[in-house]
């Protein structure tokens, strides 16, 4: 679909005129005082040894700072500004953004040249062109723009820009900003220039698109223009009440959308702004440069390059490129690219990047690559990529990467590390376990894999599978009446319990169930069997054991219906306790391998 296809809706935004409120940083790194001294070493250990002594970091391009020219510089009780003014001379620009210092390679210096500048009663008018100050040549996509009345624009391919103001204004500031060189300043009073000053915004990424524009689905929403002024004024953020927009270039705050944080936020397709402090609804699509608190809603997705504090809620994809503190709902996918504390709640997929705390439901897949302490409930698998404490229940399979700690539910599979809780599946899969793996096969790399030959008093060949450990393991049986006139067969399931009271002799108990084959597939006889066995580890990889069991037998009729086979298993002390159901003590010993 071409963009183009979004105008079929006639919409006018109402051009609000709402004054921002600008907040500098409550400390500056540039600020602090360090003593220093180096002699001729390289520039990238000078930098080092900078923000080692002022606790702080720099961020930069390799291409904008040359780490392997040498330099010196000997200071005392300077601040950080003046270190870097005497190293770089004016042709790196700084700014600062949380523990950051952002350096950036200064190529050229703004001039801004007016032709007519008009002012009326309730009318201000300022047009002119921006120029290269080495060149004097126009510069092409810089913007200039009003920080406290949010009017902006961009000049066009000769430096040309005009912008309109309603009201009455005392006195404008504006500002021009280009990728690549110094922003200049200059207030303007009626007709007349103060003066030329610096005006400090907020500090931020300097020069590069942020996360959120970098997306497919953003450049093909996104113009051209709209790019170039967020790469331009990245660092500049106000606040308003509120915005109305159509479409994202189309908005009450015209192309300084993207730089402001609304407390309501009103996209009739869709918006693109800084931020939400409230409420933000959108009949498509909401785009967010940075953080969203309090409530979200599109009817297609919400693309957020910062955090989420509250509910998000979209009709296929919601994705925060931060951390999530909150509620996401979403008809195919969430995602969070960090932390996230909360619920997500999709028709397909949850995904969280890092830690996660709370729960998430999806009707196919539950991601989360890294800590999960909560719940994961999916119609066919969940994953969490280092451990796990609470609950994960799937209908094809669970996966834990290292520690589960909790309760593993599903269909066919359950895989954990280091397993310490439970599995419930019919494959339990575990590197070492302290817990109990419930399911047909529980394979447990540094448990039990035993192999049990053993003789009862019903049948004289029976072998077993046993897998699992000492806690909780499963038995895998089946028998035989070798060298005997008369034959039966069984085959069943069975749970285990080792009591180790020394590196060799151990008891255990154990309840199995299995199916006697007798000849008539319509008269298979069910046999329930209790036992106690004294194991004695002759050598490592060899035991032998005996005891005693108790049996409880049914079999509809008893009368085979093929030669050769036995009539019933159920020895001359066996007793009827019910019609057909026999029961009687007896006995079980073998041997068994690994």
């Amino acid at each position: 679909m071409k963009r183009s296809g979004f105008f079929l809706i006639i919409f006018l935004c109402a051009l609000l005129q709402t004054k921002a409120q600008h907040s500098s940083p409550k400390f500056s790194n540039l600020s602090r005082n360090i003593s220093i001294r180096i002699v001729n070493q390289p520039l990238g250990e000078v930098l080092n040894r900078i923000s080692h002594a002022g606790s702080f970091v720099f961020s930069y391009s390799g291409n904008a700072i040359k780490k392997d020219s040498v330099v010196s510089v000997a200071v005392q009780n300077k601040t950080v500004r003046h270190v870097l003014d005497e190293l770089f001379k004016g042709n790196v620009e700084y700014k600062e953004s949380s523990n950051y210092i952002i350096l950036k390679s200064i190529s050229g210096r703004l001039d801004l040249k007016t032709e007519n500048i008009a002012s009326q009663k309730n009318f201000y008018e300022i047009e002119g062109y921006v120029l290269d100050q080495k060149t004097g040549q126009g510069v092409k996509d810089a913007s200039v723009y009003e920080k406290q009345l949010l009017k902006s624009t961009l000049t066009d391919n000769n430096g040309y820009f005009k912008l309109r103001f309603k009201g009455n204004h005392e006195s404008v500031v504006l500002t021009v900003s280009k990728d690549n060189f110094r922003d200049t300043t200059i207030r303007f009073l009626s007709s007349i220039t103060i003066r030329p000053e610096g005006f400090e915004s907020k500090a931020g990424e300097n020069g590069v698109l942020s996360i959120v524009e970098r997306y497919g689905i953003s450049r093909f929403l996104l113009s051209s223009r709209q790019r170039i002024q967020s790469l331009n004024i990245p660092g500049f953020l106000a606040n308003s009440p509120f915005q109305a927009s159509f479409l994202p270039g189309l908005s009450s705050h015209g192309m300084l959308s993207s730089q402001v944080v609304n407390k309501g936020s009103l996209n009739v397709l869709g918006g693109y702004t800084a931020g939400v402090d409230g409420v933000e609804l959108a009949g498509l699509f909401n785009i967010n440069k940075q953080d969203v608190k309090k409530v979200q809603a599109a009817g297609l997705f919400n693309l957020v390059g910062g955090s989420v504090e509250g509910v998000q809620s979209a009709g296929l994809v919601n994705m925060v490129l931060d951390s999530l503190d909150g509620v996401q709902l979403a008809g195919l996918i969430n995602s969070v690219n960090r932390k996230s504390e909360g619920v997500q709640a999709a028709g397909l997929i949850n995904r969280v990047g890092k830690d996660f705390k709370g729960g998430q439901f999806a009707g196919l897949i539950n991601i989360g690559q890294q800590k999960l302490d909560g719940v994961q409930a999916a119609g066919l698998l969940n994953f969490s990529g280092k451990s796990l404490k609470g609950v994960q229940a799937a209908g094809l399979g669970n996966v834990t990467g290292k520690t589960m700690d909790g309760v593993q539910v599903a269909g066919l599979f359950n895989v954990a590390k280091k397993m310490h809780g439970t599995q419930v599946g019919l494959i339990n899969i575990a590197d070492t376990s302290s817990g109990y793996s419930i399911g047909l096969l529980n394979l447990v790399r540094k448990g039990y894999h035993k192999i049990s030959i053993s003789a009862n008093e019903a049948i004289n060949t029976n072998l077993s599978i046993k897998t699992g450990n000492a806690k909780l393991y499963t038995i895998l049986s089946a028998g035989a009446n070798i060298a005997d006139s008369a034959k039966a067969y069984t085959a069943g399931l069975g749970l285990g319990h080792d009591f180790l009271f020394n590196n060799r002799l151990s008891l255990a108990s154990e309840l199995a169930s299995q199916l006697v084959y007798l000849g008539d597939l319509e008269n298979v006889g069910s046999w329930n069997k209790l036992q106690l066995q004294l194991q004695w580890k002759v050598i490592k990889g060899l035991t032998i054991f005996a005891g005693p069991s108790y049996s409880i037998y049914h079999q509809q009729k008893q009368s085979p219906t093929e030669s050769g086979f036995k009539r019933t298993i159920t020895p001359t002390n066996a007793r009827q306790l019910f019609e057909n159901t026999y029961g009687w003590l007896g006995y079980n010993l073998g041997i068994t391998f690994m």
